[in-house]
């Protein structure tokens, strides 16, 4: 049974799946590296399926488990991947069953103590854990006026909608307690193109976002897109944006 959870993204699931950006494949590689037996992986709070999908060249099963629903019914299928709607706390998988447990840009809004109990329970011994997250994107050289606009905004009006438990993920996960045998991770940094009606949509799948049209409704959001306008230029004019992945990897003893 599905316990009680914060649940911020089954509204925007469509929304999370066509424009949250990519993981880059190098991280993939670099995780299936350090995994030797590679027959079972748990992406845990998978979302759209995106981190089980990017996980299927290297591993003969993966399973990917969610507390949405919609999140679920939104995602990727493949073969290799079964779904199923579960806590990060509690989830139907075997003990001793699982070579890596993944978990991306969610780990934060976990019970920690009890997610550990579980990594425990499900992980083969030697197993690996992944957590990584991303926060604020950054624009190239040359948009210095669109990042200067976006940061007004986001610090102004949207961070007062960001729960608290979003402050781990500001501290990239570093201040969060970590009791497996830790790896030095190197760095990987998303990388995609959006027009502007791409990156609103993106802007759209954030839980601030969704948090503050529910309390002053969509106006915020319509005039920072009016004013997006006279600066974006083109509508259709592809941008690049990048993401830093701040990430702690580890072994289970």
């Amino acid at each position: 049974m599905v316990t009680q959870f914060k649940d911020y993204f089954s509204k925007q699931a469509n929304d999370y799946r066509n424009y949250r950006p990519h993981y880059p494949e190098s991280l993939f590689e670099y995780l299936a590296a350090l995994v030797p037996d590679r027959q079972a992986a748990w992406d845990c709070a998978t979302g759209n399926g995106q981190v089980a999908l990017s996980l299927t060249p290297n591993f003969q099963q993966i399973y990917a488990t969610d507390a949405s629903e919609k999140q679920i019914s939104h995602a990727f299928h493949h073969d290799k991947i079964n779904y199923s709607v579960a806590v990060a706390e509690k989830v139907g998988l075997g003990n001793q069953s699982i070579d890596l447990i993944t978990v991306a840009e969610a780990v934060h809004w976990f019970n920690l103590e009890k997610f550990y109990q579980e990594v425990q329970r499900v992980s083969k011994p030697g197993g690996i854990l992944a957590i990584w997250g991303y926060w604020y994107f950054q624009f190239l050289p040359g948009e210095e006026h669109l990042d200067q606009m976006c940061r007004k905004f986001f610090t102004t009006v949207v961070d007062q909608y960001w729960d608290e438990e979003i402050n781990l993920l500001i501290q990239n996960y570093q201040t969060i307690p970590f009791p497996f045998s830790e790896f030095k991770t190197p760095v990987f940094t998303m990388e995609t193109q959006l027009n502007m009606e791409e990156f609103m949509r993106y802007l759209n799948s954030w839980s601030a976002i969704q948090k503050m049209i529910a309390v002053q409704s969509h106006e915020p959001i319509l005039e920072f897109s009016n004013r997006l306008v006279k600066a974006w230029g083109d509508p259709e004019r592809k941008i690049i944006f990048q993401w830093p992945l701040h990430m702690r990897v580890g072994r289970i003893e």
